[in-house]
């Protein structure tokens, strides 16, 4: 079971445009907007497609530099917080990668390029063509703003900045959504996120489309699915929303909800373990076509909670997942 188990740990990607982060400068993205770089699919090659400058690219890539120095972009992230893992992707740059890449980053709040003071996050590394590359960072800090260095030119595909948002101190004793993307809330593990990533459920607004919420494969044995995420610590939980907008003909038949209140930390294998004790939440009811279902809490209403799990039955889609609490 353990091999099949997605560990995302909490930690998500700082530098994807739903949470706000913008590319607010660069020295150059001649062949390919810099923008794209942040964009939350997966890099796309077009063999026939050429623009005025050149070969389309989907990713930010500089002219060839015929001065000293090199190239770089800033991100401000739309949510501060502290980045764990990094991947750099040069998918589809085979012969115009960079020859290396660093990242910096600073907490400031200003806009003013040339009052940001930047700390090293990352420092130079070797960078390969049409590759990931994954990196672990040891900084502990938050930061608004990331400065990403290519050496000394050329294109990256994508730029993924995996942490943690700062959960906020100004939701203290609100009624809140205590599972909003935006406020902190996280997707710990799940079992499958075949067709869409478990996070999605998590994001703020209406999904765009099935691709934007959370869709597991077909299943073709026993069992269920489900995902466990890292909400607001909250209690007096009120009011509970499962959203299945656009999923018509692939929702699930129904589904439950468990929680719990963990004081202390522990790993994420030891939360997925713990989670079959979980009290009852939300039990085994019925799910509809493309629709918004509105729950009561009858069972946990003096509880308090941090983490929840979502099982689905037997498997499916949802898009949007909401738990309106107190936040303590």
């Amino acid at each position: 079971m353990s091999k099949k188990i997605i560990f995302t740990n909490g930690l998500i990607d700082l530098a994807q445009p739903r949470l706000g982060t913008k590319v607010i400068f660069k020295t150059d993205d001649f062949f390919a907007s810099a923008n794209r770089i942040i964009s939350p699919l997966p890099a796309i090659f077009k063999d026939e497609l050429f623009d005025k400058n050149g070969k389309w690219m989907d990713g930010w890539e500089s002219r060839r530099k015929r001065t000293k120095g090199h190239d770089y972009i800033i991100l401000k992230l739309g949510k501060p917080g502290s980045i764990k893992k990094v991947d750099v992707d040069t998918s589809h740059f085979n012969g115009n990668q960079p020859a290396m890449i660093s990242i910096e980053g600073t907490n400031s709040s200003s806009n003013k390029i040339n009052q940001l003071k930047w700390e090293p996050l990352l420092s130079k590394k070797k960078t390969k063509a049409n590759s990931h590359h994954f990196f672990t960072t040891n900084s502990k800090k938050k930061f608004t703003h990331i400065k990403f260095n290519i050496f000394p030119d050329g294109g990256v595909a994508r730029l993924r900045l995996f942490g943690s948002i700062e959960k906020s101190n100004k939701l203290k004793n609100k009624k809140t959504n205590l599972a909003s993307l935006l406020d902190g809330a996280s997707v710990i593990a799940c079992n499958n996120e075949h067709f869409g990533k478990a996070e999605n459920i998590l994001a703020p607004g209406k999904a765009k489309n099935m691709g934007d919420g959370w869709e597991t494969r077909r299943r073709r044995g026993p069992g269920f699915d489900w995902l466990i995420l890292n909400s607001l610590d909250g209690k007096e939980i009120d009011k509970i929303e499962i959203s299945t907008h656009h999923f018509k003909g692939n929702f699930p038949s129904y589904c439950s909800l468990q929680a719990a209140y963990l004081t202390k930390i522990k790993g994420s294998k030891q939360i997925v373990n713990s989670s079959v004790k979980w009290k009852y939440l939300l039990k085994d009811v019925k799910l509809s076509s493309n629709k918004v279902h509105v729950f009561k809490n009858n069972l946990m209403k003096k509880d308090k909670i941090n983490f929840i799990k979502i099982n689905i039955f037997p498997d499916g889609g949802i898009s949007r997942f909401r738990v309106y609490g107190k936040n303590i």
